[in-house]
């Protein structure tokens, strides 16, 4: 509770008990286990459950929410990577979500071979997604940057070279920036 803001840490896939059923169904088993309409469909799903169960009535006892991933996700993904059309997806968003939208976004930018060498050392184990090419990484962060082009009002690039403490620290400024708040 940094700058007397109470706020509700989530993710997605996940963030509410549907949500994570579908998450372990999204990142388990083969690369191909789904094709591209039905992992979109399949986050979207977990998606408006995660809004309509977690999300709003988090904000609406006053919280603010923080998650890790949302609807730029799976345009980045699904979109960008895996090459559906952006425009369907963004009708699948407004269906899904109606008008609701984060206020910020930040994107956390990393080279792809830095991305994939960092997510291999969190963990053994790598997801679908972190199993499939360097190519498709490569499209996802192109993706991820046009986003933030595209709407620079709510997203922030947050250079994530770094240490984790400089990371933090231009996360922090960003935060305090774009939403109005003393954050130190």
């Amino acid at each position: 509770m940094r700058a007397g803001i109470t706020a509700r840490r989530t993710r997605e896939p996940g963030g509410s008990p549907g949500a994570e059923a579908i998450r372990a169904l999204l990142l388990q088993g083969e690369t191909e286990r789904w094709d591209a309409a039905s992992e979109t469909l399949l986050f979207f799903a977990a998606r408006h459950d995660h809004v309509v169960r977690t999300i709003v009535p988090a904000l609406q006892a006053g919280n603010w929410v923080v998650c890790d991933r949302f609807t730029d996700s799976t345009i980045a993904y699904q979109g960008y990577g895996r090459g559906l059309a952006i425009d369907q997806l963004r009708a699948l968003q407004r269906f899904a979500l109606g008008d609701f939208r984060p206020d910020l976004t930040l994107i956390l930018d990393l080279p792809v071979a830095e991305g994939l060498a960092r997510a291999a050392a969190r963990s053994a184990a790598a997801d679908r997604f972190e199993r499939l090419d360097h190519g498709f990484h490569q499209r996802l962060r192109d993706g991820f940057l046009a986003i933030a082009q595209a709407e620079p009002a709510r997203c922030a690039v947050i250079d994530a070279a770094g240490d984790a403490a400089t990371v933090q620290r231009a996360i922090l400024a960003a935060v305090a920036a774009r939403l109005g708040v003393a954050l130190t």
